[in-house]
């Protein structure tokens, strides 16, 4: 007997049972797309997921969310940033009052072209949601988190992602960024600072967006 027919007599033989099987019509098995995957708690896996790409978690209250944002690009040494014009006002005159100069897209000539946007040092944006199991944050680019090449040319990106939006898994993500998806909003799914290896795994950062990440996940506004 051929290897050929050993093979195919292996087959016939593996599938004999199920050859005179009485046949069954399609079972429907109940799911739910985009439900959460139970976690003892995502936050912690989400701030241990995205520490693991080099990026940086600062966990702060809601009202400190300007301080964190301008102790971050002070301690990253940047003394010119930019920011969505529709970035948080309160926060945009706390990175002020801290001696950092921001420059607004679109400014009033309209959008901040790339030759300027890469002589700034950093970039300040909000988020549309933070996924616990993979350490990712999605921006669908409303306008409080810009154009995608506002937070993909300058060198360091501080992103504000808040609690609410932290999900479980890329599915529950996906169902939630849905309307973006339908009201054809680009997204930029960002895991940890822009980074790739060569043929030999030495690992180069900032090749295709920002060298640096560093997420303010704030808490919730006290309400009442």
């Amino acid at each position: 007997m051929s290897a050929r027919e050993q093979i195919l007599a292996r087959v016939r033989l593996a599938i004999g049972d199920v050859e005179n099987a009485d046949p069954v019509g399609d079972v429907e098995v109940p799911w739910n797309y985009g439900r959460p995957t139970a976690m003892d708690d995502v936050l912690g896996r989400f701030t241990e997921r995205v520490e693991d790409y080099r990026a940086e978690v600062v966990r702060c209250p809601a009202e400190e969310i300007g301080q964190r944002i301008a102790a971050a690009l002070q301690a990253a040494g940047v003394r010119r940033i930019a920011a969505p014009e529709a970035l948080d006002s309160v926060w945009l005159q706390e990175i002020r009052d801290a001696g950092l100069e921001v420059v607004t897209d679109p400014a009033d000539s309209g959008p901040l072209p790339a030759r300027q946007l890469d002589g700034l040092d950093g970039v300040v944006s909000a988020a549309a949601v933070g996924i616990a199991e993979t350490g990712t944050v999605v921006l669908d680019h409303r306008p409080d988190q810009g154009r995608r090449a506002l937070t993909l040319v300058p060198d360091l990106h501080v992103c504000v992602v808040r609690v609410d939006q932290v999900v479980s898994d890329v599915p529950e993500a996906v169902a939630r960024l849905a309307d973006s998806v339908r009201q054809g909003l680009p997204l930029t799914w960002i895991s940890g600072p822009s980074a790739t290896s060569d043929i030999e795994l030495d690992r180069v950062e900032g090749v295709h967006g920002p060298r640096t990440l560093v997420v303010i996940l704030a808490d919730r506004a006290d309400v009442g």
